[in-house]
């Protein structure tokens, strides 16, 4: 293992950036990253890695590590959500690195290298020279609104018919872009600052995630899970969240589900809740968060763990089985890496993997696809549910391109003007 500090001062993007541009220079595979808190970092920068095409069995088959600060290398890629036909890029996807560039919390960069092995010069040269923004564009289309209600009313007749108790109904925007989606995804990062932000790129497209939920954390015999359920707008006071019947409710049902995945790969009587119902802000909304911790030995899969677990908790229903089953018959697009996951698995760090929410699909073509849903209860609106939809989706919609022509849709209404411009800091109300 080789671990050495290096330039100070630059920012996580200007570094993609910069990376980016070398890789194409010299025709090496792309590069990755995580940034806002991942393994207690503000980043973890992959300079190159070939993303390609994997079985979904495959993905994150790394030991767990013990946690510290160093991460060396691993495994990073996506695993799309499983159900549905009609998926546009490949399934399951990444690849090996023996190195990465890290910036601790503190702001120092780090090179470390599994191997041992020293920086590579093209990476000390990129370095040197921070990549510079580069113009990009993408014209969204919005939602079905009536095909949305027509889903979320269609919940709320299982869950009164007892099928279902909860569920996650989506919808998508669509959109075609021009420019590299390494800008768009840098931009955003600058703009909003994600907590779980993730971007891996190949031949296959790209996948930028502006993430603000952890789907699991395992480090030695150790999984944590921060399901969040229950979104508010930024401009309303926060409190109200936590006083919203519906949301809390949405919430606990979703923590109990945690649970009760955790428990069939966990020591019996190791689940607990650290955490219940805390509100934390994320880019263009505020939202209600909880976190289930449970034993798992270390020498169980991360196969069995995903087995257990996914897809997500928060993005499925309760009981989990029927919601996704029903799920399939009120969504008429399949929601690709949307709801599934993207993260890194480090032999030394553990793994760490972010529920795919706020996260838009590129294919090779540069068709671009973002989606956005929200839980239903027995107390839901179908009308407030279309809303919250819009401002989750706000943020990213909101921002169309690089350069002052680039506007916010009409119909997004005026809490797009809020979402692209407030930089949210996580924090606990």
């Amino acid at each position: 293992m080789r671990a050495e500090r290096i330039a100070e001062g630059h920012q996580p993007v200007a570094v993609l950036r910069a990376l980016a541009a070398a890789t194409r220079r010299l025709g090496l595979p792309p590069p990755a990253a995580l940034t806002g808190d991942w393994f207690g970092a503000r980043a973890v920068i992959v300079p190159s890695v070939a993303v390609e095409q994997v079985a979904p069995s495959e993905v994150f088959d790394v030991a767990p590590g013990p946690r510290g600060e160093q991460i060396g290398g691993g495994w990073i890629g996506y695993l799309s959500y499983p159900d549905g036909a009609g998926a546009r890029i490949p399934e399951a996807a990444g690849g090996w690195t023996d190195c990465v560039l890290r910036q601790d919390a503190a702001g120092s960069w780090w090179y470390e290298s599994l191997s041992g092995q020293p920086m590579p010069d093209w990476v000390a040269g990129a370095l040197r020279t921070p990549g510079a923004a580069a113009p990009w564009r993408i014209e969204w289309t919005p939602p079905d609104r009536e095909v949305h209600r027509a889903g979320v009313l269609a919940c709320l007749e299982a869950i009164a018919a007892g099928e279902v108790y909860q569920a996650c109904v989506c919808t998508q925007f669509v959109g075609v872009g021009t420019g590299a989606p390494v800008d768009f995804f840098g931009d955003l990062v600058s703009r909003t600052a994600p907590a779980r932000a993730a971007f891996v790129s190949g031949d296959w497209g790209a996948v930028a995630s502006l993430s603000p939920e952890l789907f699991l954390r395992r480090t030695g015999d150790t999984v944590t899970s921060s399901p969040i359920k229950g979104t508010l707008a930024l401009d309303r006071p926060p409190s109200a969240l936590r006083e919203s019947v519906k949301d809390v409710a949405e919430n606990v049902m979703i923590v109990d589900l945690v649970r009760n995945d955790l428990s069939r790969v966990a020591r019996t009587g190791t689940v607990t809740v650290p955490e219940l119902l805390v509100v934390r802000r994320a880019p263009g909304v505020w939202h209600l968060v909880s976190t289930v911790s449970a034993n798992v030995p270390v020498d169980v899969p991360m196969a069995d763990v995903l087995s257990a677990t996914f897809p997500p908790a928060s993005v499925t229903g309760t009981p989990k089985r029927r919601a996704r089953e029903l799920l399939g018959t009120w969504e008429p697009e399949h929601r690709g890496v949307y709801c599934g996951t993207v993260g890194f698995a480090s032999p030394i760090a553990g793994v760490e993997l972010n529920v795919a929410i706020r996260t838009v699909e590129f294919t090779a073509a540069g068709d671009a696809v973002l989606g956005v849903g929200g839980g239903i209860t027995a107390d839901s609106d179908p009308d407030a549910e279309w809303q919250e939809c819009l401002d989750k989706a706000a943020s990213i919609v909101g921002s169309v391109g690089r350069g002052p022509e680039a506007q916010a849709p009409a119909w997004l209404g005026d809490n797009a003007v809020s979402a692209v411009t407030h930089s949210p800091i996580p924090e606990k109300t």
